[in-house]
């Protein structure tokens, strides 16, 4: 299951890791990316902290941690072609994967449902 926040990232969790990317809305409002700032594998970062920075032809953005963990993998195709988080976000255009440290957040974060409505008004 796919769940998503307002600060436009999606997170899909398996076996207590996740796998957190931004999402479609995300990208269509930046336009073409064309760098991307991941974190370092083994950090530990809080939930709402700044985990990385995606550029465009029109804007930076920061990404931030959807859920508290410790990131465990960075995309490195995606450093090497920034395009995949515009081809395709919610698949080979991840961003980074983390360990959760309290899977309960994740039960906190929107449903697509819910993230439709929210992405519609904002």
């Amino acid at each position: 299951m796919i769940k998503y926040t307002e600060d436009h990232e999606w997170i899909q969790v398996e076996g207590g890791v996740a796998t957190v990317g931004i999402t479609r809305h995300a990208q269509d409002a930046l336009g073409d990316v064309v760098f991307v700032d991941l974190p370092e594998v083994g950090k530990t970062l809080a939930q709402k902290e700044v985990a990385g920075v995606v550029e465009s032809v029109k804007a930076a953005a920061d990404v931030y941690m959807p859920v508290s963990g410790e990131i465990t993998e960075v995309n490195e195709a995606l450093r090497a072609d920034p395009a995949l988080a515009n081809s395709d976000p919610m698949g080979a255009g991840w961003f980074f994967k983390v360990r959760l440290s309290d899977a309960a957040q994740v039960d906190a974060l929107l449903d697509e449902a819910a993230y439709d409505t929210f992405a519609a008004n904002h």
